[in-house]
Protein backbone atom coordinates (compact mmCIF):
# COMPACT_ATOMS: atom_id res chain seq x y z
CA UNK A 1 0.00 0.00 0.00
CA UNK A 2 3.11 2.51 0.69
CA UNK A 3 4.27 2.29 -2.90
CA UNK A 4 0.70 2.89 -3.91
CA UNK A 5 -0.18 5.88 -2.01
CA UNK A 6 3.44 7.24 -3.22
CA UNK A 7 2.43 6.87 -6.90
CA UNK A 8 -1.25 8.67 -6.60
CA UNK A 9 0.54 11.55 -4.27
CA UNK A 10 2.86 12.01 -7.23
CA UNK A 11 0.50 11.39 -9.98
CA UNK A 12 -2.52 13.55 -8.62
CA UNK A 13 -0.27 16.46 -7.23
CA UNK A 14 3.51 17.64 -8.00
CA UNK A 15 5.03 15.45 -5.58
CA UNK A 16 4.61 14.97 -1.87
CA UNK A 17 6.34 16.16 1.17
CA UNK A 18 7.85 13.34 3.30
CA UNK A 19 5.01 14.61 6.29
CA UNK A 20 2.80 14.26 3.57
CA UNK A 21 3.38 10.77 2.41
CA UNK A 22 3.47 9.81 5.97
CA UNK A 23 0.18 11.06 6.85
CA UNK A 24 -1.55 9.28 3.73
CA UNK A 25 0.17 6.17 4.43
CA UNK A 26 -1.73 6.52 7.81
CA UNK A 27 -4.87 7.32 6.53
CA UNK A 28 -4.61 4.74 3.21
CA UNK A 29 -4.45 4.75 -0.37
CA UNK A 30 -8.91 5.26 -0.70
CA UNK A 31 -9.82 7.94 1.80
CA UNK A 32 -6.35 10.08 0.12
CA UNK A 33 -8.45 9.59 -3.21
CA UNK A 34 -10.95 11.41 -1.67
CA UNK A 35 -9.22 13.98 0.30
CA UNK A 36 -7.51 14.65 -3.00
CA UNK A 37 -10.35 14.75 -5.32
CA UNK A 38 -12.79 16.08 -2.92
CA UNK A 39 -11.03 19.14 -1.36
CA UNK A 40 -13.34 21.00 1.60
CA UNK A 41 -12.34 24.32 2.85
CA UNK A 42 -10.10 26.88 1.93
CA UNK A 43 -6.50 26.12 0.52
CA UNK A 44 -4.45 27.32 3.56
CA UNK A 45 -0.75 27.02 1.85
CA UNK A 46 -2.30 28.73 -1.16
CA UNK A 47 -3.22 32.05 0.74
CA UNK A 48 0.83 32.63 1.40
CA UNK A 49 0.91 32.79 -2.51
CA UNK A 50 -2.35 35.50 -3.06
CA UNK A 51 -3.13 36.61 -6.86
CA UNK A 52 -0.85 39.31 -8.22
CA UNK A 53 -2.30 42.57 -9.03
CA UNK A 54 -0.36 42.67 -12.12
CA UNK A 55 -2.01 46.44 -13.03
CA UNK A 56 -2.96 47.59 -16.56
CA UNK A 57 -1.77 46.23 -19.73
CA UNK A 58 0.43 49.26 -21.36
CA UNK A 59 -0.41 48.51 -24.45
CA UNK A 60 -4.54 49.11 -23.94
CA UNK A 61 -4.35 53.08 -23.96
CA UNK A 62 -1.67 53.32 -26.42
CA UNK A 63 -3.29 54.17 -30.01
CA UNK A 64 -0.46 54.99 -31.77
CA UNK A 65 3.01 54.19 -29.91
CA UNK A 66 6.46 56.02 -30.67
CA UNK A 67 9.81 53.83 -30.48
CA UNK A 68 10.07 54.88 -26.90
CA UNK A 69 6.77 54.65 -25.44
CA UNK A 70 6.80 50.68 -27.61
CA UNK A 71 9.93 49.89 -25.64
CA UNK A 72 8.69 51.49 -21.71
CA UNK A 73 5.50 49.26 -22.46
CA UNK A 74 7.41 45.66 -23.67
CA UNK A 75 9.35 46.87 -20.45
CA UNK A 76 6.61 46.31 -18.14
CA UNK A 77 5.13 43.39 -20.05
CA UNK A 78 8.34 42.18 -19.11
CA UNK A 79 8.13 42.69 -15.73
CA UNK A 80 4.68 41.70 -15.37
CA UNK A 81 4.97 38.39 -17.15
CA UNK A 82 7.86 37.93 -14.80
CA UNK A 83 5.76 37.80 -12.15
CA UNK A 84 3.18 35.57 -12.87
CA UNK A 85 5.27 33.34 -14.03
CA UNK A 86 7.06 33.40 -10.50
CA UNK A 87 3.56 33.89 -8.75
CA UNK A 88 2.28 30.36 -10.43
CA UNK A 89 5.42 28.54 -9.96
CA UNK A 90 5.17 29.53 -5.90
CA UNK A 91 1.29 29.06 -5.71
CA UNK A 92 2.15 25.34 -7.33
CA UNK A 93 4.74 24.58 -4.25
CA UNK A 94 2.99 25.79 -1.45
CA UNK A 95 -0.25 24.33 -1.90
CA UNK A 96 -2.04 22.28 0.07
CA UNK A 97 -5.16 20.97 -2.11
CA UNK A 98 -2.39 19.88 -4.58
CA UNK A 99 -4.72 17.89 -7.10
CA UNK A 100 -6.18 21.16 -8.11
CA UNK A 101 -3.12 22.58 -8.75
CA UNK A 102 -2.30 19.52 -10.99
CA UNK A 103 -5.81 19.91 -12.72
CA UNK A 104 -5.20 23.44 -13.65
CA UNK A 105 -1.54 22.42 -14.66
CA UNK A 106 -3.59 19.81 -16.76
CA UNK A 107 -6.01 22.23 -18.07
CA UNK A 108 -3.08 24.69 -18.93
CA UNK A 109 -1.66 22.31 -21.29
CA UNK A 110 -5.32 20.98 -22.78
CA UNK A 111 -6.33 24.37 -23.57
CA UNK A 112 -2.48 25.31 -24.11
CA UNK A 113 -2.38 29.12 -25.17
CA UNK A 114 1.23 31.01 -25.20
CA UNK A 115 2.35 34.35 -23.81
CA UNK A 116 4.17 34.56 -26.81
CA UNK A 117 1.88 35.53 -28.94
CA UNK A 118 -1.06 36.66 -26.60
CA UNK A 119 1.80 39.37 -24.93
CA UNK A 120 -0.88 40.25 -22.27
CA UNK A 121 0.18 39.46 -18.84
CA UNK A 122 -3.37 40.40 -18.03
CA UNK A 123 -4.97 37.72 -20.52
CA UNK A 124 -3.05 35.24 -19.49
CA UNK A 125 -3.89 35.44 -16.01
CA UNK A 126 -7.48 36.25 -16.42
CA UNK A 127 -7.20 32.81 -18.49
CA UNK A 128 -6.07 30.59 -15.63
CA UNK A 129 -8.59 32.18 -13.60
CA UNK A 130 -10.86 30.43 -15.88
CA UNK A 131 -8.83 27.02 -15.57
CA UNK A 132 -9.19 27.20 -11.81
CA UNK A 133 -12.64 28.88 -11.58
CA UNK A 134 -14.72 26.24 -13.81
CA UNK A 135 -17.20 24.19 -11.74
CA UNK A 136 -17.15 21.75 -14.79
CA UNK A 137 -15.94 20.57 -18.17
CA UNK A 138 -19.17 22.05 -19.62
CA UNK A 139 -19.06 25.20 -18.08
CA UNK A 140 -15.07 25.54 -19.12
CA UNK A 141 -15.63 24.61 -22.72
CA UNK A 142 -18.34 27.51 -22.57
CA UNK A 143 -16.20 30.16 -20.98
CA UNK A 144 -12.78 29.09 -23.23
CA UNK A 145 -14.48 29.40 -26.50
CA UNK A 146 -14.87 32.99 -26.27
CA UNK A 147 -11.96 33.87 -23.96
CA UNK A 148 -9.96 36.54 -24.73
CA UNK A 149 -6.25 34.99 -24.83
CA UNK A 150 -7.06 31.61 -26.60
CA UNK A 151 -9.17 33.59 -29.40
CA UNK A 152 -6.42 35.87 -29.90
CA UNK A 153 -4.06 32.86 -29.70
CA UNK A 154 -5.50 31.40 -32.74
CA UNK A 155 -6.86 34.17 -34.91
CA UNK A 156 -10.10 33.92 -33.86
CA UNK A 157 -10.08 37.87 -34.13
CA UNK A 158 -9.99 37.69 -37.93
CA UNK A 159 -12.69 35.51 -38.34
CA UNK A 160 -15.35 37.08 -39.56
CA UNK A 161 -18.64 36.50 -42.01
CA UNK A 162 -16.59 37.60 -45.13
CA UNK A 163 -13.30 36.37 -44.41
CA UNK A 164 -13.72 33.04 -42.05
CA UNK A 165 -11.06 31.81 -40.20
CA UNK A 166 -11.42 27.99 -38.82
CA UNK A 167 -8.17 28.04 -36.73
CA UNK A 168 -10.14 28.14 -33.20
CA UNK A 169 -13.11 25.51 -34.95
CA UNK A 170 -10.62 22.88 -36.16
CA UNK A 171 -8.93 23.04 -32.72
CA UNK A 172 -11.98 23.05 -30.91
CA UNK A 173 -12.84 19.92 -32.52
CA UNK A 174 -9.84 18.23 -33.08
CA UNK A 175 -7.84 19.16 -29.80
CA UNK A 176 -10.25 20.48 -26.96
CA UNK A 177 -13.81 18.69 -26.90
CA UNK A 178 -13.61 15.90 -29.42
CA UNK A 179 -10.39 14.48 -31.14
CA UNK A 180 -9.48 13.12 -34.75
CA UNK A 181 -12.00 11.58 -36.74
CA UNK A 182 -14.55 12.33 -35.09
CA UNK A 183 -15.87 15.65 -37.56
CA UNK A 184 -15.36 16.50 -40.97
CA UNK A 185 -13.85 19.37 -43.27
CA UNK A 186 -17.23 20.66 -43.47
CA UNK A 187 -17.99 20.19 -39.71
CA UNK A 188 -14.85 22.65 -38.90
CA UNK A 189 -15.47 25.32 -42.01
CA UNK A 190 -19.67 25.37 -40.53
CA UNK A 191 -18.02 25.77 -36.85
CA UNK A 192 -16.10 28.57 -38.04
CA UNK A 193 -18.76 30.48 -39.05
CA UNK A 194 -20.74 29.83 -36.09
CA UNK A 195 -17.53 31.37 -34.45
CA UNK A 196 -17.00 34.76 -36.35
CA UNK A 197 -17.83 38.40 -35.26
CA UNK A 198 -15.65 38.54 -31.85
CA UNK A 199 -13.69 40.77 -31.31
CA UNK A 200 -10.78 41.82 -28.76
CA UNK A 201 -11.37 45.12 -26.79
CA UNK A 202 -8.20 45.45 -25.20
CA UNK A 203 -8.84 47.96 -23.04
CA UNK A 204 -11.93 46.05 -21.15
CA UNK A 205 -10.12 43.25 -21.36
CA UNK A 206 -12.72 40.90 -22.80
CA UNK A 207 -14.44 39.82 -26.33
CA UNK A 208 -17.17 41.75 -27.57
CA UNK A 209 -19.39 40.53 -30.53
CA UNK A 210 -19.11 43.16 -33.39
CA UNK A 211 -23.15 41.99 -35.23
CA UNK A 212 -21.62 43.59 -38.61
CA UNK A 213 -19.28 40.80 -38.83
CA UNK A 214 -21.21 38.13 -37.54
CA UNK A 215 -22.69 35.24 -39.46
CA UNK A 216 -26.19 34.41 -37.85
CA UNK A 217 -27.28 32.02 -40.76
CA UNK A 218 -28.18 28.63 -40.39
CA UNK A 219 -25.21 26.16 -40.05
CA UNK A 220 -24.80 22.14 -40.34
CA UNK A 221 -22.91 20.89 -37.95
CA UNK A 222 -22.55 16.89 -37.27
CA UNK A 223 -25.92 16.80 -38.90
CA UNK A 224 -27.55 18.80 -36.97
CA UNK A 225 -28.88 21.95 -38.97
CA UNK A 226 -29.40 25.52 -36.60
CA UNK A 227 -28.34 28.71 -36.56
CA UNK A 228 -25.04 27.91 -34.15
CA UNK A 229 -23.62 30.34 -32.00
CA UNK A 230 -20.31 30.46 -29.97
CA UNK A 231 -22.59 28.80 -27.34
CA UNK A 232 -24.90 26.48 -29.32
CA UNK A 233 -21.96 24.93 -31.00
CA UNK A 234 -19.72 24.55 -27.67
CA UNK A 235 -23.16 22.69 -26.37
CA UNK A 236 -23.75 20.72 -29.54
CA UNK A 237 -20.08 19.15 -28.72
CA UNK A 238 -20.32 18.56 -25.48
CA UNK A 239 -23.56 16.18 -26.25
CA UNK A 240 -21.60 13.95 -28.49
CA UNK A 241 -20.27 10.38 -26.89
CA UNK A 242 -17.47 11.26 -28.51
CA UNK A 243 -16.32 14.49 -26.05
CA UNK A 244 -16.53 12.87 -22.55
CA UNK A 245 -14.45 9.73 -23.74
CA UNK A 246 -12.09 12.05 -25.65
CA UNK A 247 -11.73 14.00 -21.82
CA UNK A 248 -11.21 10.84 -20.21
CA UNK A 249 -8.52 9.61 -23.07
CA UNK A 250 -6.72 12.91 -22.12
CA UNK A 251 -6.99 13.09 -18.31
CA UNK A 252 -5.12 8.84 -18.77
CA UNK A 253 -2.63 10.33 -21.31
CA UNK A 254 -1.44 12.61 -18.70
CA UNK A 255 -2.24 11.18 -15.24
CA UNK A 256 -1.54 7.53 -15.85
CA UNK A 257 0.35 6.53 -18.78
CA UNK A 258 1.34 8.45 -22.36
CA UNK A 259 1.97 4.65 -24.07
CA UNK A 260 -0.41 2.65 -23.05
CA UNK A 261 -4.17 3.39 -24.43
CA UNK A 262 -6.56 3.69 -21.33
CA UNK A 263 -8.46 0.23 -20.95
CA UNK A 264 -12.12 0.32 -22.04
CA UNK A 265 -13.49 -0.34 -18.78
CA UNK A 266 -11.60 2.44 -16.56
CA UNK A 267 -12.32 4.80 -19.73
CA UNK A 268 -16.45 4.44 -18.95
CA UNK A 269 -16.24 4.29 -15.53
CA UNK A 270 -14.56 8.30 -16.03
CA UNK A 271 -17.48 8.87 -18.99
CA UNK A 272 -20.06 8.16 -16.18
CA UNK A 273 -18.45 11.07 -13.83
CA UNK A 274 -18.23 13.38 -17.32
CA UNK A 275 -18.62 16.57 -16.83
CA UNK A 276 -16.84 17.06 -13.45
CA UNK A 277 -13.05 16.69 -13.85
CA UNK A 278 -12.27 15.59 -10.00
CA UNK A 279 -14.79 13.20 -10.22
CA UNK A 280 -13.01 11.43 -13.46
CA UNK A 281 -10.07 11.43 -11.82
CA UNK A 282 -11.66 9.88 -8.50
CA UNK A 283 -13.02 7.36 -11.17
CA UNK A 284 -9.48 7.14 -12.22
CA UNK A 285 -7.64 6.52 -9.19
CA UNK A 286 -9.35 4.13 -7.63
CA UNK A 287 -9.42 2.22 -10.85
CA UNK A 288 -7.07 -1.12 -10.32
CA UNK A 289 -5.22 0.03 -14.30
CA UNK A 290 -4.19 3.23 -12.71
CA UNK A 291 -1.59 1.45 -9.89
CA UNK A 292 -0.41 -0.79 -12.65
CA UNK A 293 0.98 1.79 -14.56
CA UNK A 294 3.39 2.75 -11.70
CA UNK A 295 7.23 2.93 -13.03
CA UNK A 296 5.84 4.22 -16.28
CA UNK A 297 5.64 8.23 -16.57
CA UNK A 298 8.56 10.67 -16.82
CA UNK A 299 8.30 13.28 -14.68
CA UNK A 300 7.33 16.98 -17.01
CA UNK A 301 10.16 19.79 -16.35
CA UNK A 302 7.13 21.85 -14.44
CA UNK A 303 6.25 18.98 -12.03
CA UNK A 304 10.36 17.88 -11.35
CA UNK A 305 10.89 21.65 -10.72
CA UNK A 306 7.73 22.22 -8.35
CA UNK A 307 8.29 18.64 -6.97
CA UNK A 308 11.58 19.04 -6.21
CA UNK A 309 10.64 22.75 -4.16
CA UNK A 310 8.02 20.89 -2.13
CA UNK A 311 10.53 18.55 -1.01
CA UNK A 312 13.91 20.29 -0.34
CA UNK A 313 11.60 22.76 1.16
CA UNK A 314 12.24 25.79 -1.03
CA UNK A 315 9.63 28.60 -2.36
CA UNK A 316 10.24 30.34 -5.63
CA UNK A 317 9.34 33.75 -3.86
CA UNK A 318 11.86 32.89 -1.19
CA UNK A 319 14.65 32.43 -3.43
CA UNK A 320 16.97 35.48 -4.58
CA UNK A 321 15.68 36.94 -7.82
CA UNK A 322 18.60 36.08 -10.01
CA UNK A 323 18.11 32.65 -8.86
CA UNK A 324 14.72 32.24 -9.57
CA UNK A 325 14.85 33.31 -13.67
CA UNK A 326 18.15 31.31 -13.83
CA UNK A 327 15.30 28.34 -12.69
CA UNK A 328 12.20 29.27 -14.63
CA UNK A 329 14.89 29.76 -18.08
CA UNK A 330 16.15 26.51 -17.43
CA UNK A 331 12.22 25.41 -17.28
CA UNK A 332 12.30 26.83 -20.97
CA UNK A 333 15.46 25.50 -21.74
CA UNK A 334 13.95 21.68 -20.54
CA UNK A 335 11.35 23.39 -23.19
CA UNK A 336 8.06 23.87 -20.24
CA UNK A 337 8.21 27.42 -19.48
CA UNK A 338 4.34 28.14 -17.72
CA UNK A 339 2.17 30.61 -19.80
CA UNK A 340 4.23 29.53 -22.82
CA UNK A 341 3.73 26.16 -24.47
CA UNK A 342 5.28 25.41 -27.49
CA UNK A 343 1.97 25.26 -30.12
CA UNK A 344 -1.59 24.33 -29.92
CA UNK A 345 -0.64 21.20 -28.96
CA UNK A 346 0.80 21.52 -26.15
CA UNK A 347 3.78 19.85 -24.35
CA UNK A 348 5.15 16.48 -25.41
CA UNK A 349 4.75 13.38 -22.78
CA UNK A 350 7.12 10.62 -21.55
CA UNK A 351 10.70 9.88 -23.11
CA UNK A 352 10.39 12.88 -25.24
CA UNK A 353 11.95 14.84 -21.88
CA UNK A 354 14.48 12.35 -21.19
CA UNK A 355 17.45 13.58 -23.51
CA UNK A 356 21.17 14.18 -22.78
CA UNK A 357 20.82 18.18 -22.91
CA UNK A 358 17.92 18.02 -20.58
CA UNK A 359 19.91 15.76 -18.23
CA UNK A 360 22.60 17.69 -17.80
CA UNK A 361 20.25 21.13 -17.96
CA UNK A 362 19.14 19.36 -14.89
CA UNK A 363 22.17 18.36 -13.42
CA UNK A 364 22.70 22.25 -13.54
CA UNK A 365 19.25 23.13 -12.02
CA UNK A 366 19.71 20.69 -9.10
CA UNK A 367 22.47 21.55 -8.10
CA UNK A 368 21.47 25.46 -7.68
CA UNK A 369 18.68 24.08 -5.83
CA UNK A 370 20.76 22.55 -3.30
CA UNK A 371 23.11 24.92 -3.39
CA UNK A 372 20.35 26.94 -1.09
CA UNK A 373 20.15 24.20 1.36
CA UNK A 374 21.77 24.00 4.31
CA UNK A 375 22.39 20.09 5.26
CA UNK A 376 23.84 18.14 7.91
CA UNK A 377 24.91 14.47 7.79
CA UNK A 378 23.22 12.14 5.20
CA UNK A 379 22.87 9.16 3.90
CA UNK A 380 21.26 7.60 0.85
CA UNK A 381 18.50 6.92 2.74
CA UNK A 382 17.75 10.06 4.25
CA UNK A 383 18.33 11.20 1.02
CA UNK A 384 15.08 8.54 -0.21
CA UNK A 385 12.86 9.93 2.41
CA UNK A 386 13.46 13.53 1.86
CA UNK A 387 12.19 13.19 -1.81
CA UNK A 388 10.10 10.07 -1.36
CA UNK A 389 11.52 7.66 -3.29
CA UNK A 390 10.16 4.34 -3.00
CA UNK A 391 14.07 2.81 -3.06
CA UNK A 392 17.12 3.24 -4.87
CA UNK A 393 18.70 0.96 -7.35
CA UNK A 394 21.61 -0.80 -6.47
CA UNK A 395 24.09 1.56 -9.18
CA UNK A 396 22.13 4.25 -8.21
CA UNK A 397 22.83 3.72 -4.26
CA UNK A 398 25.96 3.13 -4.97
CA UNK A 399 26.76 6.52 -6.86
CA UNK A 400 25.17 8.65 -3.88
CA UNK A 401 27.31 6.60 -1.32
CA UNK A 402 30.76 8.07 -3.28
CA UNK A 403 29.01 11.54 -3.30
CA UNK A 404 31.41 14.18 -1.18
CA UNK A 405 28.64 15.96 0.60
CA UNK A 406 25.06 16.02 1.30
CA UNK A 407 24.43 18.65 -1.41
CA UNK A 408 26.11 16.85 -3.67
CA UNK A 409 23.36 13.72 -2.45
CA UNK A 410 20.82 15.53 -3.13
CA UNK A 411 21.61 17.14 -6.19
CA UNK A 412 22.33 13.41 -7.63
CA UNK A 413 19.09 11.99 -5.83
CA UNK A 414 17.35 15.02 -7.72
CA UNK A 415 18.79 13.80 -11.41
CA UNK A 416 18.25 10.33 -10.55
CA UNK A 417 16.15 7.69 -12.95
CA UNK A 418 13.86 6.98 -9.76
CA UNK A 419 13.26 10.80 -9.44
CA UNK A 420 12.46 11.28 -13.28
CA UNK A 421 10.00 8.79 -13.74
CA UNK A 422 7.21 7.89 -11.72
Amino acid sequence: MTEDVALLLRRAGFGPTSAELAAAIQVGYEATVLRMTSPSGPDIGATAAPVPQLGPDPYAYLSNPSDRQRAAAEKTREAQAEQLTRWWLDRMVVADHQAVEKLVFFWHGHWATSIRKVKSPQLMLAQHRTLRLAPNFADLARRMVVDPALVYWLDGQYNTRDAPNENLARELCELFLLGIGQYTEDDVKEAGRALTGWKLDRKAGRLVLDENSCDAGSKTILGSTANFTARSLVDLLLRRPACAEFIATRLWFRYASSTEPIPPATRNRMVAEFPVPHAMLRALFADDAFRATAGTMVKQPVEWLVGAMRQVGLRPSSLPRDMLIQLVDGLGGLGQRPFAPPSVGGWPAGPAWLTSAAARLKLSLAGKLASQLHLGRLSPEDVAGMLCVDRWTNRTYAVLRRADNARIMVTLGLVSPEYAVT
